[in-house]
């Protein structure tokens, strides 16, 4: 007689696979150091070995996020001038500019969207450099590209992604690196750092009880920050379904900080370097119109906010920082969903790969 397996204690608790998924990315990160970076740098080398005059960045959604980071590290670290495209000037207008010496990024998770592998496929034709950044180095988008990075981050079935957006961070930030020659020493830190901030669930739980009832919230920051707070918008919208509205610190400024009040909590993701100093009139603006603040960055800024979450950043380099930063505002989606009684791993309407054409 065979015995009975034991059941899995966490098989019938809501949000367990967003859960597991989140405690992996240490592990995912080791991988990508380890085994994936010298991958990337030989991709890297190759592409700058054919001197592109302009890069263009293609994706959706949470990886959307990760290619304005990419942004930032390749106008900052490069001095490149970088776009985002709009996919449906080539896949709904038919248009088909002149890409010769363009390098174009496409970011995709599974690398199974049709507008993305439509979009990559015309950008070749029409002369561009093609690089696909994928968790699947088997799927379309990778198949039909010249180059291919693979970020390593092992399956993820919970529908918001987590690993596979710090995977894709780390990934993109050694292409850089190593489009520069470097070898991306500064983000050696990132997995030991990466596990302390994912055994302080408990400070973000309670930080959670705050927003369990929250019907809008605004999310800010600046330079290398603003992807994550695009990020940290996305994942509280899919999960929990409050409407949070990201803004760029200087757009918030022109206009929208006039929804700003003492109900409406604001987070200011706030990076320790020049991003944060810019942010810092924004801050003083918010503080100033009495503003629920929420200040996720250095210990010295959270002590001037309403509450918020020390990141462990002091000596970190600014550009790797993002790694971090998105952690905690990862588990405050997680821990907002659980207390307004949801589950993270099955937002409604939405399915892991979206066909959008």
């Amino acid at each position: 007689m065979t015995a009975a397996a034991t059941p899995d204690p966490l098989s019938e608790l809501p949000g367990r696979t967003m859960a597991r998924e989140m405690a992996e990315q240490p592990a995912v990160l080791r991988r990508i150091l380890a085994d994936g970076a010298p991958a990337v740098r030989d991709v890297a080398r190759r592409i700058a070995a054919r001197a592109p005059r302009f890069v263009l960045l293609t994706a959706r959604g949470t990886s959307d996020n990760a290619a304005l980071y990419a942004k930032y590290l390749l106008e900052i670290r490069l001095g490149l001038p970088c776009g985002l495209t709009s996919m449906s000037t080539t896949t709904a207008y038919g248009a088909r500019p002149d890409l010769t010496d363009v390098l174009v990024v496409t970011v995709s998770q599974s690398g199974g969207s049709p507008d993305l592998v439509a979009s990559t496929r015309a950008a070749r034709e029409a002369g561009a450099i093609t690089l696909a950044v994928t968790n699947n180095p088997d799927s379309p988008l990778a198949d039909v590209s010249e180059y291919h990075i693979d970020i390593m981050a092992g399956p993820e079935k919970a529908l918001p992604a987590t690993k596979t957006y710090t995977a894709s961070l780390l990934a993109l930030y050694l292409f850089v690196e190593g489009l520069r020659g470097g070898e991306g020493a500064p983000a050696q830190v990132l997995p030991d750092l990466a596990e302390q901030l994912l055994a302080r669930q408990d400070e973000v739980r309670t930080l959670a009880a705050r927003y369990r009832f929250a019907e809008r919230m605004v999310i800010t920051s600046r330079g290398y920050g603003y992807p994550t707070a695009k990020e940290a918008a996305l994942k509280l919208m899919e999960t929990s379904y409050i409407p949070a509205l990201s803004y760029s610190g200087a757009d918030l400024l022109h206009g929208p900080l006039a929804m700003v009040d003492n109900v409406s909590p604001v987070i200011a993701v706030v990076t320790d370097g020049k991003g944060g100093e810019a942010l810092q009139p924004v801050l003083d603006r918010l503080r100033g119109r009495g503003a629920d603040l929420v200040v996720i960055g250095p210990r010295h800024q959270v002590e001037q906010a309403s509450a918020g979450f020390a990141l462990p950043t002091d000596g970190v380099a600014e550009e790797v920082q993002p790694v971090l930063e998105i952690i905690p505002l990862q588990l405050l989606a997680y821990e907002v969903t659980i207390a307004r009684g949801q589950d993270p791993d099955a937002p409604r309407a939405l399915a892991k790969v979206t066909e959008t054409r």
